[in-house]
Formats: C-alpha cells, sequence, structure tokens
C-alpha cells in the first residue's frame, strides 16, 4: 500500500514538474519583442558604438515596456526588414517606414507618427542640381542621375514618371555609401528625409540641401498583416506618445543642434 501510495505521489509530482517546465518555456517563448529596422537612417535609426538608437527605437523601447517584455533589435537592409515584418519574423518593422498602397498589402500600419520631409542633397562644390523656379519640384530632378535608399519612398517617389523623368535611379542600402559617390560626382543628388539629410550634411562638409521641401511623407509601424492584437497595442502607445509629447522628446534628444 506504501509503495503505491509513494507511486502516487512521485506521478503527481512528475506531472507538475513537466507542468512548469512547460509554463516556463512558453513565458520564455514571449519574454522578448523583435522589431527589425536598418541603422542608417539617422536621427530615426543609427548606431552608437555597437548599439542601435533613435527615435523609432525609442518608440519601440515604449511599446516594449507597456507589454512587459525585452526588446530586441534586429539590424538589417531596409527590404530585408520590411520583409521579415511580413512573414512574421520579427514582431513588427520601425525604420522610417512611409505608409503606400503597396506596401499595405504587405503589412498593416500603425497610426501614424511622424510626418517627413522630403529634400535633394547635392554637392556643394560642384553643384548638378539647382531650382528651376521658385519651388523645388520633380522636373528639377529631369534627366539627373539620382540617388535614394533602396525600397524607401524616395526611391518609389522618383522612380515614378509622374513626378520627374530622371535619367538613372541609383539605390543604395546604406545613405553614407550614397553620400560617398555624391562627393566623387558619380550621382549628381540625393533623395532623402530631412532630418537624415541633416545629420549627412553636417558629417560632409562638401555636401549640402537645396532649399525646399520636393514632396512629404508620413511614417508608421508595420506589422504582420492579421496580427491585430499587437497592432491595437502598438496604437494604444503611439497615441499616449503623441499626446504627451514623447515623440517630439525623442526626436530633440537624437537631432544634434
Amino acid at each position: 500500500m506504501k509503495k503505491k501510495v509513494l507511486c502516487l505521489v512521485l506521478a503527481a509530482m512528475c506531472a507538475v514538474s513537466v507542468a512548469a517546465c512547460g509554463s516556463e518555456k512558453k513565458a520564455d517563448s514571449k519574454d522578448k519583442l523583435i522589431v527589425g529596422t536598418e541603422a542608417g537612417f539617422a536621427p530615426y535609426e543609427y548606431m552608437k558604438g555597437n548599439e542601435v538608437v533613435g527615435i523609432d527605437m525609442d518608440i519601440s523601447k515604449a511599446i516594449a515596456d507597456e507589454l512587459g517584455m525585452e526588446l530586441e533589435i534586429k539590424n538589417m537592409d531596409f527590404d530585408g526588414a520590411l520583409a521579415a515584418a511580413s512573414s512574421g519574423k520579427v514582431d513588427f518593422i520601425a525604420a522610417g517606414v512611409s505608409v503606400t498602397e503597396d506596401r499595405k498589402q504587405q503589412v498593416d500600419f500603425s497610426h501614424e507618427y511622424v510626418d517627413s520631409t522630403e529634400v535633394v542633397v547635392i554637392n556643394k562644390e560642384n553643384p548638378q542640381v539647382e531650382m528651376a523656379g521658385d519651388e523645388l519640384t520633380g522636373s528639377d530632378l529631369n534627366g539627373k542621375i539620382v540617388a535614394v535608399q533602396q525600397g524607401n519612398i524616395a526611391d518609389i517617389w522618383v522612380s515614378n514618371k509622374e513626378n520627374c523623368e530622371v535619367k538613372e535611379v541609383k539605390r543604395y542600402t546604406k545613405f553614407a555609401q550614397a553620400a560617398e559617390d555624391l562627393k566623387n560626382n558619380k550621382v549628381d543628388c540625393i533623395v532623402m528625409d530631412k532630418f537624415p539629410a541633416e545629420e549627412l550634411v553636417k558629417q560632409n562638409d562638401s555636401l549640402t540641401m537645396l532649399d525646399g521641401v520636393l514632396f512629404e511623407d508620413k511614417y508608421a509601424i508595420g506589422v504582420k498583416k492579421g496580427n491585430k492584437e499587437l497592432l491595437d497595442q502598438i496604437n494604444k502607445v503611439i497615441d499616449k506618445l503623441i499626446k504627451d509629447g514623447k515623440i517630439d522628446e525623442f526626436t530633440a534628444n537624437h537631432v544634434q543642434n
């Protein structure tokens, strides 16, 4: 009888142990929130030593904190980050992502949190692009070799012949590479977001920005299509950050005067 009771007790203890292990594994699988980004787009995402930082990373950290999770950052090419979010290999993409109809087929977008301004960067010593009128327009790029970040909104906009008819669109994964080619007169200009353009010009004395705005855009976070639960949680955090003025605070922290 004692042996039977002992066997039952041991069996129960094993069952509890197995259940506990299962619960621990389940908890471990959900303790990280993974964001995909491309850390060559300061001040939204850039490298500080070995760490990826920036406005988007501050927003991502706020989302992870709200969910009680640890943020894991996956640094990759922009197109790769978008594909990773679309397939669910990362939980979301935060990389200065412009909302377009084509991208809406790949991911579900959060509420917009940044109004971006697209500008033109030129070689100060050998400018190949000039404004023909009082305002900067797409026709100022006609016949020019234009550098863009591959897959971003500038790439899409410049490639559309309804906006401009450029000689060639040269696509880069890093703006630093485009800047070197611009300095060496291999391209005529770079089309990019104003904040990263300001940072690029600060780091390269031979470059400058044309006055005016080429076009305006908005940024949002992308998640795998159908992941409404995560999207709702992200929207809640973004709305609160905007209301509390935190997005402006994050921006000020990463934009050098």
